[in-house]
């Protein structure tokens, strides 16, 4: 099998997964109906994943998907801080519509108690990758401060993005995570933004 084949066939199952996770919840999901979903086979399910419980950690990936998505449409034209903001907007606008919270906090927990790998924070991601190709392009042009790395200010706004999604977990998402980043996110940023005269 190819590399890309078993790409495209680990995606298909995770993307359906987390479908059914949306609309019917994971108490409720069998691996037979993520199969079915997938149009894949058992076989293909279990060489990528030891079972219903491995997939809580795919999230990274489906939030990837819509980064790789969101790349195309970013504008060059558009200043880096404004950039940023506008992926986060949109990551947590897709987060509100299609992410169960109960498996966000599933999520968030895993990663605090695992020993292994650690998804949310592989520097490997499309995420990472996408924040420092933006960070680099705003330091050249003078539109996001110099006196931090690219590493610093990419850290700076995952803990951000993480702070608040975390927060909005504990609180049981009582307010409109989308709506409080546009306000605080911004604040969160500020001190990376070159201010013009």
């Amino acid at each position: 099998m190819s590399k890309k084949n078993s790409r495209n066939t680990k995606g298909r199952i995770i993307t359906a997964a987390w479908k059914l996770f949306y609309e019917q919840g994971y108490e409720n999901t069998t691996i037979e109906e993520i199969i079915d979903e997938s149009e894949t086979s058992k076989g293909s399910f279990y060489h990528y994943f030891e079972g219903k419980d491995a997939l809580l950690g795919s999230l990274s990936y489906i939030f990837d998907e819509e980064y790789e998505r969101l790349k195309n449409e970013l504008d060059e034209d558009t200043n880096s801080f404004d950039k940023l903001i506008f992926l986060n907007n949109a990551l947590f606008s897709m987060i509100e519509e299609r992410i169960d919270l109960d498996l966000l906090t599933r999520l968030y927990s895993t990663q605090l108690v695992t020993k292994g790998e650690k998804h949310l924070l592989d520097h490997n991601r499309i995420y990472y990758k996408l924040l420092r190709k933006i960070v680099s392009e705003g330091q050249a042009k003078g539109e996001l401060t110099n006196e931090m790395s690219v590493n610093e200010i990419v850290k700076i706004y995952a803990m951000c993005e993480r702070s608040l999604l975390y927060d909005w977990c504990l609180c049981n998402g009582e307010y409109s995570l989308k709506k409080y980043a546009d306000f605080v996110f911004p604040m969160f940023l500020s001190k990376i933004k070159i201010k013009k005269n």
